[in-house]
Formats: C-alpha cells, structure tokens, sequence
C-alpha cells in the first residue's frame, strides 16, 4: 500500500527504512523541537514515533497535533518494552504500537486497519462555518466573516427592505446578497443582478423600470423592467453609489411607495422585490460631497452589513483556508485537478505578509495564476506573483525548457548547489532545508561543513 505523507519522530533510522517503504513522501523530525514546523509543511497521513520518545515526550506531541486540529493515526515503534508501555500509549491516544522486530508486514497490517476504522470528515466542513447558507459558498471561519454571517441571517429572517452591503471591491458582497435571497426566499424566487456603474443613466432607468413603446427614440417594443421582473424575488443593485442623483430620487420614490412607472408610463406597478444594494465607497462621505442623496441613504441603512477586507486582523486567519479552498475548487487547469494539495510553507508566510488590496477576487487570481505555473505538488513562492504586469509567461517558459549550462559535470558540485538552493530557499532554516532535501537535519549538517557553505553575513570557522 502507499501513503500520501509519513512523518517519523524518531533519531532510530531504521523506523525511516521502515516507512520509506510505504511512501515516497517522508518527512523526519529528529526531537519535539522540529515537530511543529513540519506539521504545518508535511500534513501527514500518518506519524511514527521511536520508542527512544519518553511519554512525557509523546503527550506533549498528542498536545501538539490537538492544538492544530490534526488527527492522523499515530503508531509507536519500538522493542519488546512497547507491550509494558501499552496502557500509557493508549490512554494518550497512541492509534496502535508494534516491534520494530515484526517488520514491514506488521506495519501494513496495522495501516489497513486504521484505514478501515478512521473515516475522517470531509474537508470542505472546514471551510465554511454554521452559519453559512450551504448554497452560497462564503469561505471563512474568522471572528469577522462569523460576524457577518450572523448579520446575513439576522436581516435575512427580518422584513427588513432594503438592505445596504458595505465593503471593499473583491471582498464578496455579490455572494453576501445571494446568501440574503437563499435565506429570505429559498430557491423558488429570481435573483436579478444590475450593475449600476456599467450604464449610462438613460440605459439604467430603462433597465430598472422598463417602458413603454415609443416613449423615447428607439423604443419599439414595451420592455419589462428588473423590479417587475424580480416579481417577489430579489433585485441586486451592486455598486448603487454610482447611479445619477435624478435616478436616486426615483429609487427612493420605490422604496417608500413600493410602487413604480415605466419610463413613459402612467401605471403603477407594485414592486414586491426585496432591494439590495451594494457600495464600495464611504457613502456617508459621499452624501457630504454631494454624490449621493441623504434621504436616500438614510432609507437603505436601516441595518448595513459590512464585510471587513482581507488585510484586517480579525480576517488574517481566513487567508490561507481561502487560498486552500480555491487550490482544491480551481478548474482553471483541469489536468492538474488534485495533483496540487497546498502551499509550502514560505508560501504560505508570503500570502500572509501581502496586504490584499483587491481581497478576496485578487487571492483567487493569484492561486489560479500559480496553479497553471506550478509543476509540483505544492505552489512554491516562486509561482506566486502578485502583479500580473511583474511577470513575462514567455521568458518563465524559456527558463523552464533552456536549463542553464553546466560549468562541469562534477557530481560533487551539482549536491553543493542543490543544497545551497534548498537553503536559500527555506531562508536558512535547516530544518526546513532538510525537509526539502527529504534528508535528515543530521545529514544536512554534515553536508554544510562538507561544501563550506555560509549564509551572506555569517562567518564560518574553518579548520585550517
């Protein structure tokens, strides 16, 4: 059988010799002190601890993985003591022990029975919390998004009409509008969508309210507007602080009559949709600079929701679970679907760091950009470019298929490159640079003093 990923806890290397043989995929933690870094990197399937760890040493691990909500099947392997030891490794909740004498057919068997015993939940549970709709897909378990999310469901279960989403471009208030509508009207209702930036004024009261034939140069044809056509769904006005102050006046005239004319009309049509307007601009600010009307947003702030941008403190954690969600959701490169299972570790820190101007829509341009580039199994930093115009595609594809020619053939020089690469690459942290190595930090140690190798600034001691 093969495993995703193992990770062994042991400085024995015959426990890696045993594992090696069940995934090509292994990692190697020599003490407790390399254990957090490479959860974070490695996400085993599966961890085996030596029994040269103590018990105290094996619950503070157990306390490890609990705090970071990993359960893989942990087994210890050790000698003829693990049978006197089998009381306290089960009561840390130690999945099963064995004598590293029995060998691979031991270890097999004990695999397949955890498999067949653990069935874990599904992984898209951890995207989304309670609250969420489970027809919209608003990704996040931050205290912000959890917030917001009680807000939807509060105005959502209210007569509330109409209702303003206030929040940064990118950050999802189209989603947060549908997940009002699903939670109002269910799915039996339309959902009618305008963007009131992308028409003129004449084209968008036409739009809003329809007319009548001949009302204006062109008109031919009666024309059924979107509040009409909503019936008693809902009507999405995104981006409302760009509509012209005369078709404000008219929108309010809606909201407090429920009632409206086509353009060119003398009926009154009934208007049972629930408004919903969205703006990306300080529309107290706006009505001071005279751009939009007082009364009018008084009248559409009765309870606003406001979605908080991604750079926010209290939405950093949900950066990560997002950049997760679009990596396992992305269809952008079919051929790559579930080959890609995450981010390196560095790569993770550099989406942490970036301020996420364009939110949540530049986070998945930036995934969906990194999974075309990336050849690997996780998206490194070097695929992750944050500005599309920073990047030539075409010299990237030139560099990828035109290696840079080899000064010798020197065996010897090719392992002291590729190890100062995996350095550099970890940030000077051996520990990672082992782990990208598939070496033990034992190994790589020895390698450094072997190639002479210095991180810039540092001073090395030589044995003359």
């Amino acid at each position: 059988m093969e495993i995703e990923s193992i990770l062994v806890v042991s400085r024995q290397p015959e426990i890696q010799h045993l594992a090696r043989q069940f995934s090509q995929r292994l990692f190697a933690a020599d003490d407790l002190n390399d254990l957090s870094d490479l959860l974070n990197r490695s996400e085993p399937e599966v961890i085996l601890l030596g029994s040269d760890m103590s018990i105290a040493q094996i619950a503070v691990m157990m306390s490890i993985l609990q705090n970071k909500h990993l359960n893989p099947p942990v087994i210890v392997i050790g000698d003829a003591s693990c049978e006197s030891r089998a009381a306290d490794y089960l009561s840390l909740g130690i999945t099963d022990y064995m004598d590293r004498s029995e060998g691979p057919l031991q270890l097999e068997a004990i695999l397949l029975r955890t498999q067949e015993t653990c069935v874990s939940e599904p992984r898209d549970l951890d995207f989304f919390t309670e609250d969420c709709p489970s027809a919209i897909s608003i990704v996040g378990r931050s205290p912000a998004i959890t917030k917001t999310l009680k807000m939807i469901r509060l105005v959502a279960g209210s007569a509330c009409n109409p209702v303003l989403i206030i929040g940064e471009t990118g950050t999802g208030k189209e989603l947060a509008a549908r997940a009002v509508h699903v939670l109002r009207h269910g799915n039996n209702q339309k959902f009618v969508a305008i963007n009131c930036a992308a028409l003129t004024a004449n084209l968008l009261e036409s739009e809003l309210f329809g007319h009548v034939k001949g009302s204006f140069t062109g008109a031919d044809r009666e024309k059924t507007g979107l509040l009409e056509l909503a019936s008693e769904g809902t009507i999405f006005l995104d981006e409302i602080s760009e509509m012209p102050l005369d078709l404000q006046a008219k929108l309010l005239r809606v909201i407090q009559e429920k009632t409206f004319r086509k353009v060119g009309g003398v009926q009154d049509i009934e208007c049972s949709a629930t408004i919903v307007a969205t703006s990306n601009r300080n529309l107290i600010q706006e009505v001071r600079q005279g751009k939009f009307r007082q009364d009018l947003y008084y009248r559409l702030a009765v309870c606003p929701i406001t979605i908080t941008p991604l750079r926010a403190e209290s939405r950093r954690e949900d950066i990560l679970l997002l950049a997760q969600y679009f990596i396992q959701q992305s269809a952008i490169c079919p051929q790559k679907k579930g080959k890609i299972k995450g981010l390196t570790k560095l790569a993770a820190e550099m989406l942490l760091k970036h301020p996420w101007p364009g939110n949540v829509r530049e986070l998945r341009n930036v995934i969906e950009r990194a999974i075309l580039l990336e050849s690997g199994e996780r998206i490194g930093t070097h695929n992750l470019f944050f500005e599309p115009e920073h990047f030539d595609i075409e010299e990237m594809v030139i560099q990828d298929c035109q290696p840079s020619p080899l000064r010798d053939f020197s065996l010897e020089k090719a392992e002291k490159e590729l190890v100062r690469r995996a350095l550099e690459e970890a940030g000077w942290q051996k520990t990672r640079a082992a782990s990208l190595l598939g070496i033990t930090r034992a190994t790589l140690y020895a390698k450094v003093k072997q190639y002479n190798l210095e991180q810039p600034g540092e001073k090395v001691h030589q044995t003359i």
